[in-house]
């Protein structure tokens, strides 16, 4: 526990309630983040880029506490993207809440971003130099600057349907995704909107995960959109599930995925072998969502089954810290043979609380969190499955909880490999120096956590699991946390 991804995005096109199934969409991608929530939405038209079409609404905290009733009478149209925060980059304010909407002389456009760059200091400081202005701390901002900044530079000009201009316009503007997405170093998944199209983009290695889903007719606008079907892109496939939607493919890493009118047309701008965070399977990513073939759940039930062969121990009970260390308790408990229990108790009404920004606060939240069911665990040895250990303070306070519920001995099993170096992709992960791993050898880790005995997954062992749950021999993610080898 205790690493946190920054952000969920999704886009609607060609649906006449596109906000309010943006809004459905957001609402099952909130564990990626609860800080902040925004929608902006437009209706398809012949202007292109027209800046009086894209209406935004965001606001800090959840998107149920963010949006009420009346904000959906303003947010009309058939196309809309939406986003979910959580801060790795820039601070927790109001001005760096998404989506992002940039007005300029030629129109607007609005941008959600999951993920996190690395040279976006270098960027930001040719964009200021140029002229560039900034309302925002966030490297997201830059994405958007660089686009408006790269389909000038091309001659981009005012033009719509009617105009000799608009034809020119268009390939001027997807030129300048195209230069942008291969400027910018990092992770991203994207959703672009102008007032004409939707626009998908995945990083080079896939590292942050986007899929594409269809709605269902019944949804999509009969007056307003000449295109037969609507679409979803999102950060997850849940969030399709959550509009009714199917879903028909991971978008490619190093795809851009137009969307208008005449359909889907998809441009590869990156052939880098891909390499999807390894921890979405981990932690991050709902149980229930697919990941570039791969079942998040079953991914867990398989890094539990393997835990257990590797790091058995003799034990009453099984039980999972939830919710992300669940699947991987009840796929030790089946490998083992011995009983799964709930053992540990949610506090679902908690909100915002939980998100505590500093350390300390995030430590004393973990007795308002989490309660263990003493009639499970009292007088018994307990194996507790966790998916990380960070920098162990919430370990031991898992550990005296469940000592102080009777627990007779205490195992804990991890199912992901020791946490040794900090992301710089887009994980709220500490310092090098703070994470227990990088600076303890196992017993230390042990005592200082207070558990009989501890172990986790190997590495090998966990790639093996995602193998096994894509069913092929799915290789390339990024294990930076693990090793020290970053895709960037």
């Amino acid at each position: 526990m205790g690493l946190r991804d920054e952000c969920g995005v999704t886009g609607i096109y060609g649906a006449d309630n596109a906000a309010h199934l943006v809004y459905y969409a957001l609402n099952s991608l909130q564990h990626r983040g609860q800080e902040s929530a925004g929608i902006a939405v437009c209706t398809t038209g012949d202007k292109i880029n027209s800046a009086e079409k894209i209406k935004l609404h965001r606001g800090m905290g959840l998107a149920g506490e963010v949006f009420k009733a009346e904000h959906f009478c303003e947010l009309e149209g058939n196309m809309a993207i939406g986003h979910v925060r959580y801060a790795t980059a820039g601070a927790r304010t109001i001005e760096n809440a998404q989506p992002f909407v940039n007005t300029y002389k030629f129109g607007s456009i609005a941008l959600a971003h999951n993920g996190q760059l690395v040279n976006h200091s270098e960027l930001r400081s040719l964009l200021e130099d140029s002229g560039s202005t900034f309302n925002s701390t966030s490297d997201s901002e830059v994405i958007l600057k660089l686009i408006v900044r790269k389909f000038i530079d091309r001659g981009g000009k005012p033009g719509h349907s009617l105009t000799e201009d608009y034809e020119e316009n268009k390939k001027r503007f997807e030129q300048a995704i195209v230069e942008t997405a291969s400027l910018i170093k990092g992770s991203f998944a994207l959703c672009i909107m102008t007032s004409d199209c939707l626009i998908a983009v995945r990083d080079p290695g896939g590292i942050r995960p986007l899929c594409l889903g269809q709605i269902k007719n019944n949804c999509a606008s009969s007056k307003s959109s000449k295109s037969e079907n609507s679409y979803i892109v999102a950060s997850e496939s849940c969030a399709i599930d959550a509009v009714n939607g199917t879903f028909m493919r991971d978008i490619e890493p190093g795809e851009i995925l137009i969307i208008n009118k005449d359909g889907l047309r998809s441009i590869k701008y990156s052939d880098s072998p891909k390499k999807t965070c390894i921890f979405e399977y981990v932690y991050f990513a709902r149980p229930d969502s697919i990941i570039d073939g791969v079942s998040v759940q079953e991914a867990r039930y398989n890094m539990g089954s393997v835990l257990a062969k590797e790091s058995p121990v003799e034990a009453d009970v099984i039980i999972g810290v939830p919710d992300s260390g669940i699947g991987a308790a009840m796929g030790y408990a089946k490998e083992s043979k011995i009983p799964y229990v709930t053992g540990i108790v949610k506090n679902k009404y908690i909100g915002r609380t939980f998100i505590a920004p500093t350390q300390a606060e995030r430590e004393a939240m973990v007795f308002v969190k989490l309660n263990a069911i003493k009639s499970d665990i009292n007088g018994k040895k307990v194996v507790v499955i966790d998916d990380s250990i960070v920098r162990g303070t919430t370990s031991r306070r898992l550990v005296e909880l469940l000592r102080r519920a009777g627990a007779k001995e205490v195992h804990f099993r991890v199912s992901s490999p020791p946490v040794k170096f900090p992301c710089h992709l887009g994980i709220d992960t500490p310092s090098k120096g703070e994470l227990i791993s990088s600076t303890h050898e196992l017993e230390e880790i042990r005592r200082e956590i207070g558990a009989d005995s501890l172990a986790f997954i190997s590495l090998e062992g966990m790639i093996k699991a995602l193998q096994t749950a894509s069913g092929v021999n799915c290789s390339g993610f990024c294990e930076g946390c693990f090793s020290g080898d970053y895709p960037v």
